[in-house]
């Protein structure tokens, strides 16, 4: 059983969720856990001027995901930044080449989950994931999110991230905060999820 985390980062707060995704759903017998970024559409020097270099060379030995994979994992998790409450242009431009897979039905009765980072508490976090499924669903996946048997979104002692579509969490105005140990497990608490899901449907 196969479990792709197919994400993008540019500062490394959704770098550092997938890690803990990739940790929740490795703890499930028999899954094979495959960490992978979107190809990135900035060129370096735009990428200098947002300070984003630093943040990707510490990623830069993920290797890149390709297309065709997808067709070989039981349970995709995505993971995109937060723009204007969608996701990142990366994300959907490595979404908009999956036609062929459409096509085919390749993705059909696969698990697919979604988490993300917005730089404030209602930035969109919850749009961006519901905006996401409906890509998902247009292939025919199997939508799993963030059950509230994770009760650390029900928290009200610390602002966090966190919903029933999904982790999240919080990077701050200059993308200063990293991932709370509360939005680490929300995240290690969805990759185990999906994981089961996963496993049980075979």
């Amino acid at each position: 059983m196969i479990i792709k985390i197919v994400y993008y980062s540019m500062y490394g707060h959704v770098h550092a969720m997938a890690q803990a995704v990739a940790r929740g759903a490795s703890e499930i017998e028999g899954a094979r856990v495959d960490m992978r970024m979107v190809p990135e559409t900035l060129p370096s020097d735009v990428l200098e001027k947002m300070g984003a270099l630093q943040a990707r060379d510490a990623m830069k030995e993920m290797q890149i995901c390709t297309v065709d994979e997808l067709a070989e994992a039981s349970a995709i998790i995505f993971g995109t930044p937060t723009r204007f409450g969608n996701m990142c242009g990366q994300m959907r431009q490595f979404l908009d080449s999956t036609g062929k897979l459409w096509a085919s039905g390749a993705l059909i009765g696969k698990v697919g989950s979604v988490f993300t980072s917005t730089a404030t508490q209602h930035g969109g976090q919850e749009s961006t994931i519901l905006s996401f499924h409906i890509t998902l669903l247009h292939h025919g996946m199997v939508i799993a999110g963030l059950p509230y048997s994770f009760q650390g979104q029900m928290r009200i002692d610390e602002i966090t991230g966190g919903s029933p579509y999904g982790a999240s969490t919080i990077a701050g105005g200059e993308g200063q905060r990293m991932p709370s140990e509360n939005e680490l497990e929300a995240a290690r608490f969805q990759g185990r999820h999906v994981a089961e899901i996963a496993s049980r449907l075979g």
